[in-house]
């Protein structure tokens, strides 16, 4: 075997041990969330944040809490009950935390819903501007 073939090799090797050690691992808690500000480039902090579930035609409440100083709540999910397949929602408070900062903003809560078919992680970033937001699945 030349040296090309025995670094493919490697690479392939080492590549699908890692694709199995990422599948096995265990996931501590299933839905995380990260705030950043847009404006600023920096993770934002004291955001309270709400994880609500559709059960028939009502939205229950199943946790919450606040941003750390990184932005993030890194197990928003009640580690007592299993994320079932179903509709769920996570609201983020930003009206409080813009009044708490002094500054205005267009939008006082931020829900995003999302559905949960497989299990796995679910994270949730929301990029944040006093006018504007975005978000999407993350890893």
């Amino acid at each position: 075997m030349n040296t090309f073939s025995k670094i493919v090799f490697l690479s392939l090797f080492a590549a699908s041990c890692t694709a199995g050690a990422a599948q096995t691992a265990p996931v501590a808690n299933p839905l995380s969330v990260h705030v950043l500000n847009l404006e600023t480039g920096t993770p934002t902090p004291g955001v309270e944040v709400e994880l609500q579930q559709r059960q028939k035609d009502n939205w229950v409440n199943l946790a919450s809490g606040k941003t750390d100083d990184h932005g993030r709540i890194a197990a928003l999910f009640p580690q007592d009950k299993p994320m079932t397949e179903g509709d769920y929602k996570v609201v983020f408070k930003t009206g409080d935390y813009y009044k708490s900062a002094g500054k205005p903003t267009f939008f006082p809560e931020i829900p995003v819903l999302f559905h949960v078919e497989n299990g796995g992680h679910y994270h949730i970033p929301l990029l944040l501007s006093q006018y504007g937001y975005s978000t999407y699945r993350g890893n």
